[in-house]
């Protein structure tokens, strides 16, 4: 059976419920998240199949996800490398960025060249909060990303897909469907429309938490911070 999903609106206000009567920061909120996606990347990508992984951030908190679960890799003996182009000023971002670089971390602006020399990439663009339009320099990197053939990991969204509607049917997202989707402390009503793998990250949801949004709690294996999911996405 498909685990409930979480929408948009709820998804904003249990992230509220959970940093003031949950008592969590948005720190240990971003680390517990970007654990579970490096931890997904390590399922997906195991060291012996390529160690170089290109993690794409956006400006907001899927970008910081983003960047927490890099230094993850990093210590696990991934390469990571990070298109980092709208960094934000928040000390948070700057804090987990200078992080990075203190383990020499290299940052790139050049997307199309850290694409060709990769074996795996994160798309930690945009997250459950995304709506619009796609801005620069992001619509020729979504394409890019739609358009590669090799395996794509997103956190909580594919970038683009309306969170309720799932893909767009037109701009640079159409067509866009990732190797991999990790759903962060539920999965959210696009995961209809997903068709690859399908993880979820949320081992800090207490059960009256869960219960007040409806939503179910998988079965976590030992020390693990992710499952795997069965795929809904038939549409």
């Amino acid at each position: 059976m498909a685990l409930r999903t979480l929408s948009a609106k709820n998804a904003a206000a249990l992230d509220q419920e959970l940093m003031t009567a949950g008592a969590f920061s948005i720190d240990q909120l971003m680390e517990l998240a970007g654990l579970s996606v490096s931890q997904a990347v390590f399922k997906l990508q195991p060291l012996n199949k390529g160690r170089r992984i290109l993690v794409a951030c956006g400006p907001g908190n899927n970008g910081g996800d983003g960047l927490v679960a890099a230094r993850h890799l990093f210590h696990y003996g991934y390469q990571p490398t990070i298109y980092y182009p709208k960094q934000s000023k928040n000390e948070l971002y700057q804090r987990l960025k200078k992080q990075l670089e203190d383990l020499k971390v290299p940052f790139t602006d050049d997307f199309p060249s850290a694409l060709s020399q990769t074996d795996h990439i994160v798309d930690a663009i945009f997250g459950f909060s995304f709506s619009g339009e796609v801005r620069e320099p992001f619509p020729k990197v979504i394409e890019a990303l739609r358009d590669t053939k090799i395996p794509v990991l997103a956190v909580d969204a594919p970038s683009s897909w309306n969170i309720e509607e799932g893909p767009p049917g037109s701009g640079p997202g159409k067509g866009f469907m990732p190797e991999a989707l990790i759903s962060l402390t539920a999965p959210k009503p696009l995961v209809k429309w997903f068709k690859g793998r399908h993880f979820l990250g949320g081992r800090f949801l207490s059960p009256a938490m869960a219960q007040k949004y409806e939503l179910d709690i998988p079965k976590y294996e030992g020390l693990d911070q992710v499952v795997e999911e069965p795929v809904e996405g038939k549409l």
